[in-house]
């Protein structure tokens, strides 16, 4: 009985042997390299990718608003500087820091008639007798860029000057005529910014019942012609 056992058991091993061979061999399958390609392509280090964008930024530091300049009240004007001196000495009094300026404004255009200095002070002055013999107005310079020159008249419009002018030239003389500005001089009481909340409108409208015709205005402390 155990040699049949035996037997069957060795005819099994024969016959899984031979079955073995038999069988076809088959290559195992690789996958083609244009796949790992395209496998490789699609995998990305996170150092590669793009960082999240931060929150927007503005494209330009806006930059810090500039401070106006400082801006005084101005109270006038007044013709006389006495009566400003009035109003600051009234305005100091109620701890309002306030001061007097004078203000030159351009009030238009004058036309002087001269004649140019000579080369010696001697002969503008036989000059000067000669016109003064002929009856002309006339004085003699004693500053300035035309000292020793000869002053003939100072005219509001200058067809006048131009008269004058002519008249000499018949005369044998070459005078000339220069523009000058005419200024006009006001007074104003400058408030400084920093009391300038004190000067409220009731305050304002005393100030005005006060004083005839005071006007007030807002204007840059430094920026007027101002003269001391």
């Amino acid at each position: 009985m155990r040699w049949i056992l035996l037997l069957l058991l060795l005819l099994n091993t024969f016959y899984y042997v031979w079955h073995q061979q038999q069988a076809p061999l088959r290559g195992k399958e690789v996958a083609p390299a244009n796949a790992y390609q395209s496998v490789r392509t699609d995998i990305r280090l996170l150092s590669e990718t793009d960082a999240p964008q931060s929150r927007s930024e503005p494209s330009a530091i806006a930059e810090a608003p500039v401070p106006d300049a400082a801006v005084c009240l101005f109270l006038g004007s007044f013709e006389e500087e006495a009566k400003a001196k009035v109003v600051e000495q009234r305005l100091l009094s109620l701890d309002i820091q306030a001061e007097v300026r004078g203000v030159d404004a351009a009030a238009g255009v004058e036309y002087w008639v001269y004649l140019p200095p000579l080369a010696s002070r001697q002969a503008s002055l036989r000059q000067l007798r000669e016109l003064q013999a002929r009856r002309i107005d006339s004085y003699i310079i004693t500053q300035g860029e035309l000292a020793n020159g000869i002053s003939l008249g100072i005219f509001p419009r200058n067809d006048s000057a131009n008269s004058v002018r002519q008249r000499l030239r018949d005369v044998g003389y070459e005078p000339q005529v220069r523009e000058l500005s005419r200024a006009h001089r006001s007074f104003w009481v400058r408030v400084a910014p920093e009391s300038r909340r004190l000067a409220d409108e009731f305050l304002l409208g005393r100030l005005a019942g006060d004083f005839a015709g005071l006007q007030h205005q807002l204007m840059p402390c430094e920026g007027v012609a101002l003269l001391q």
